[in-house]
């Protein structure tokens, strides 16, 4: 059955902040839709020569006025010390994350209309036991990358009234820790309860977000399918057709279950609701094509 279309408006003008491969990818959903976008990165090379390319060092204070927009995407990595096509190294401990924001937020002439900050279901890490948790679960962050996040959700929101996305796991072509994890033999926690979130889903829950009329203000992209590594990562050698990776020892049941209901509820049907058509479907593809590359 076909995925439902759903109703929404393409903004003017969207400002996608830390444009790597995902927010490439709704970069150009949104220029196919007929909208303009800005694309801003440190280094902006490989970028579609469709976008609006932005030099810009977010870890220091802009020195000019960015361009007004109707809508912006923040996809900047936190912890410290961070490097890369978004940031650049950062001082202190969150590698200029929060000062990037800060930096962001003066730089803009105006706060656009929709703002959308990805997240991660990380701020929920400290959270024991079975129980599926939901956007209605306070955070339990868990170590420096995650009080980081956390922090970030917070002066987005003062900032910029952002609406939160947190991810999952995020896979798909290019995204391939797992199956190199198996194909290596590397020895994994079976116990460990995960989540997960196909690349493709993920873009289409962003462009969700980000042009519905009243997405929600906080949202979890997780699929249909939470499940013990120890699980997926049979499912996975069993497809490529290799021996299962030896169990870590000591055997222990760490990790959250996370409840995709609210997701649902926005894109009405995902497209990968489970760890086996996403993996069945990126090893089919591996083995047509040979193995993506990302960086």
């Amino acid at each position: 059955m076909p995925l439902p279309a759903p109703s929404h408006h393409t903004p003017d003008r969207t400002l996608l902040v830390g444009c790597g491969a995902l927010g490439t990818r709704l970069g150009q959903r949104l220029v196919r839709d007929g909208g303009q976008v800005f694309a801003l990165r440190r280094t902006t090379a490989g970028l579609p020569a469709a976008f609006t390319a932005l030099a810009v060092d977010l870890s220091v204070p802009v020195g000019r006025e960015l361009p007004a927009v109707d809508a912006m995407v923040i996809t900047l990595p936190p912890g410290g010390p961070v490097s890369g096509p978004a940031l650049g190294p950062g001082p202190g401990p969150d590698g200029g994350y929060l000062a990037s924001l800060r930096n962001l937020a003066a730089a803009l002439p105006r706060v656009p209309e929709r703002v959308v900050l990805v997240s991660s279901t990380r701020v929920l890490g400290g959270h024991t036991g079975g129980r599926p948790l939901t956007e209605r679960d306070e955070p339990a962050p868990v170590g420096p990358r995650a009080e980081v996040l956390l922090e970030g959700e917070r002066l987005a929101t003062e900032l910029f009234d952002a609406h939160v996305l947190r991810p999952a796991g995020i896979y798909g072509p290019g995204r391939e820790m797992l199956l190199r994890r198996v194909l290596d033999g590397d020895p994994v926690q079976y116990a460990r309860r995960t989540n997960r979130i196909h690349e493709d889903d993920l873009v289409r829950t962003l462009q969700a977000v980000l042009t519905a009329e009243e997405p929600p203000r906080l949202l979890h992209a997780v699929d249909r399918s939470p499940a013990p590594l120890g699980e997926v990562i049979t499912f996975i050698a069993e497809r490529l057709g290799v021996p299962a990776p030896p169990r870590l020892q000591p055997e222990e049941t760490t990790g959250t279950v996370l409840d995709g209901t609210r997701l649902l509820g926005v894109l009405g049907t995902l497209e990968h609701p489970t760890y086996r058509e996403g993996y069945g479907r990126l090893i089919a593809g591996r083995e047509q094509t040979g193995p993506a590359q990302r960086t």
